[in-house]
Order: C-alpha cells, then structure tokens, then sequence
C-alpha cells in the first residue's frame, strides 16, 4: 500500500484509473463535486473503489456545510457554516453545542448512505481579523476554548453516525494572510500567538486523523512550511500538540508547495507525514507519485488500520429506509429547535 490519498478524474473509474490502483494500491480516495451526480451514481462509485482494493480503505469528501460542500443541493440538503454555530455559541454555548453534534451526526448519515466514511471536518483554526477569507466564516470563532468545544462536538457527531472527522489544519491556518491555494503564507507571530493557536488542537489531540498546513511558521522553521519541515511535525505536531493519530498532508497540488508533483509527496511523506494528499485526479501526476513512493511505514499503517476499523463503511445501510430517515430527520429537527430558541 502507497501512502497517499487519491482523488479520481471523473464519476467513474476508468479503466487506466483502475488497472493503476490494482498495482499500486493508495491509503485511500478523497471525493470532489466532479465526482458526484447523485446518489444512485455515488454510491456505486463508492462500492467500486472498494471492490478495487485489496484492504479496508477510507474514502474522503470535504463535507462542511456552507461554502465548503461537494454534495449540493437538490440531491442534498444545505447545512450551515461553522460561523452560525459562532454565533449561536455567543448566545447559548450549550445550544451551539449540542446543534454542531446533532448537524454534524446528521451530514454523517448522508455520508455513510453514500459509503463515505471520512470528512474533512471540523476547522480548529481560529479565526483573525487580518487572515485570508479562505478560512472565514468555515471557522468557529476567535476563542480557542470554544472552538475546541465545537469541533469536539463535531468529532462526536460525525463518529455518531460511523464518520471519521479530520481535525485541520494543524498547527493553525487563522493567522495566514494569503489562501495556501495560491502562494505560500508565511506567519511572523511571536510564540504566544502561536501557542494560543495550537491550543483547539491540544484539546483534541486524541482525533484520529489530522491534516496539516502549507503555512511557514517563522517562530519554529523559518525556512519550511508546515508540511515540509520535520521540526514542526516532530516538535510541534507530534510532542507539544501531542498528536498521536494518522497525520495527513493538505492538498499537494496548492501553489503554496513548490517542486513537481513526487517531489511534493515525497517532500511531505519525509518530513513525517503518514499519508501525502492528492486531489487532482491528473493522472500522469497519480501514475508517477504511486510508482516512486516507498510502501507505507507500518506505524502509519497501524493508525490507518485504527480509522478504517472504527469507521468501517456500512454497506448496508440506506437512508430511505424509515428508521434512518426518521433519525436524521430528528438531528435535523433537534438542530433548527435549537438555533430557533437562541433567536426567541
């Protein structure tokens, strides 16, 4: 097994996609809007990538509600962003809570209907004044306290319903002025901002899974962004955050990281990453990563094993089926209930 993550070029595997996974086979797949037309479609394309693998995988969708959606209405429903959840938290702290689980339980069941078993959420950065909008109104708020409590709530929501959360983007996107899409950021905040950024991540250091920044921290690696410096990994990561789970790269193929695209996955796989990130669906770029990236390390196999175990895609579980829409019409009522009492 080849450590990356895997995105796919279209809503179906194609034959050269397929014959390619078969030699070399990725940790996983992360799914995008070109990806998906319905659920009949998805769910068949989920079961294929399966079928196509000789282990238990994850497969990924970024899945946050708001602007951050992959699956869209009509087929899908709407879900809010992380801010209303912000701003429910100003009002009644215990409501906000209890509304990001029962969301967060729901969105899982849509997830687990169409056989997906990991999302890409909950955001722990939090949010300045003077960051980039890509982090915006995804994140939960200026307060490290309360951001932790509701992206715990997230984790527990999503696990509710047999979805892993991926806790990002560690050690903290909030600060970065440029959006890691485009360029390189380079944060110059002294320790004590750094350290007041870490702190959600310290919270929930016992997530299963995280995801890293493309962001220079000066403070700690003046040369190396995140996913490219050992130090911060292994020093920051890993020993003052107190991670222990399956550290992943964000997305290689973001103009903040330079070289081509093995260089990249080697880069970030080197500095201490378990699993390189690669969402384009290019599929030289796919063939060439998998062909040169050694097998995964047997510790970073052991927490993939962890996730896989514990979020095991229930083949047989299907949202039209009355006792399950019944429950994620309850999330969905307990949510709204809740939001609508803090407004009165």
């Amino acid at each position: 097994m080849k450590p990356v993550f895997i995105g796919i070029a279209d809503t179906r595997l194609s034959d050269q996609e397929r014959k390619l996974f078969r030699q070399y086979e990725p940790a996983g797949y992360i799914l995008f809007q070109r990806n998906i037309t319905d659920r009949t479609q998805l769910k068949k394309l989920t079961a294929d990538l399966r079928a196509n693998s000789q282990q238990n995988i994850p497969i990924l969708i970024d899945q946050e509600g708001g602007r951050v959606s992959r699956m869209k209405p009509p087929v899908w429903p709407a879900f809010p962003a992380a801010a209303r959840f912000d701003e429910l938290y100003q009002k009644a702290p215990v409501s906000a809570i209890e509304a990001v689980r029962a969301n967060s339980h729901a969105l899982a069941l849509l997830l687990q209907d169409v056989g997906i078993n990991v999302d890409c959420m909950p955001l722990l950065d939090i949010r300045d004044p003077e960051g980039d909008n890509i982090i915006g109104d995804r994140s939960f708020g200026h307060n490290p306290e309360q951001v932790a409590a509701l992206g715990r709530a997230v984790l527990d929501g999503l696990a509710k319903g047999c979805v892993c959360g991926i806790i990002k983007h560690i050690p903290g996107h909030g600060q970065a002025k440029v959006d890691s899409h485009k360029a390189l950021p380079v944060v110059d905040s002294p320790i004590e901002i750094l350290e007041r950024d870490i702190r959600p991540f310290q919270h929930l250091r016992n997530a299963k899974m995280a995801m890293t920044a493309h962001i220079i921290y000066q403070a700690w690696d003046k040369e190396s962004c995140a996913s490219y410096s050992s130090k911060i990994i292994h020093d920051i990561i890993r020993k003052k955050i107190g991670f222990k789970g399956l550290l992943m790269s964000d997305d290689i193929g973001m103009n903040a990281l330079d070289g081509d695209p093995v260089t990249r996955a080697l880069r970030v796989f080197d500095a201490g990453c378990d699993v390189a990130l690669h969402c384009s669906g290019k599929f030289d770029e796919m063939k060439a990563i998998l062909e040169n990236m050694d097998e995964i390390r047997p510790e970073s196999f052991a927490a993939l094993e962890k996730v896989t175990n514990e979020f095991s895609s229930a083949s047989d579980f299907d949202l039209d089926r009355a006792e399950n829409k019944a429950l994620f019409d309850r999330c969905i009522a307990e949510r709204d209930a809740l939001f609508l009492e803090a407004a009165v």
